[in-house]
């Protein structure tokens, strides 16, 4: 069985929030830094409300790192962002869908589906570095689930 190109990620946590609010957090940019390991927003272009707006994700730590480019590609508020990674490191999509559990409770449910970079290199080495990043995906959903918590 041939080794995948892509790499999917998925990964969902429960907020004991609205969705409202779970939307509008988890779509504040700027802030994301807050809550998502290693890493700072910012809009590049438009409004970063809508399909065709662009992001700029620098993650990394001092100058360790790399600067992830995206577009927005579908904007459904206050239900799913799906973005386009257009950097020279990071290649691929990601979504984001918010769903409601109850009045007062959603889940964000997270995809990555990464094109993986260097051929065959790293085809065998996604294996080995799946896991570290599905927990740095997983820590930063647990921070969100708090920041959404108290989003103002």
């Amino acid at each position: 069985m041939p080794t995948p190109t892509v790499a999917e990620l998925v990964e969902l946590v429960r907020v004991a929030a609205p969705a409202e609010m779970v939307w509008a957090a988890v779509t504040d940019w700027p802030r994301q830094g807050e809550w998502m390991l290693a890493t700072a927003v910012r809009v590049t272009g438009g409004s970063g409300r809508g399909a065709g707006s662009t992001l700029a994700a620098r993650t990394g730590v001092g100058p360790l790192g790399f600067t992830d480019h995206m577009e927005i590609t579908s904007w459904q508020p206050p239900v799913r962002c799906e973005v386009r990674h257009t950097g020279k490191v990071v290649c691929g999509t990601a979504s984001f869908e918010v769903r409601p559990v109850g009045a007062s409770t959603s889940e964000l449910v997270w995809t990555e589906r990464l094109d993986l970079p260097l051929g065959a290199l790293g085809r065998v080495g996604w294996p080995l570095v799946r896991p570290g990043f599905r927990l740095g995906v997983r820590y930063s959903l647990r921070r969100f689930a708090k920041f959404a918590e108290a989003y103002q």
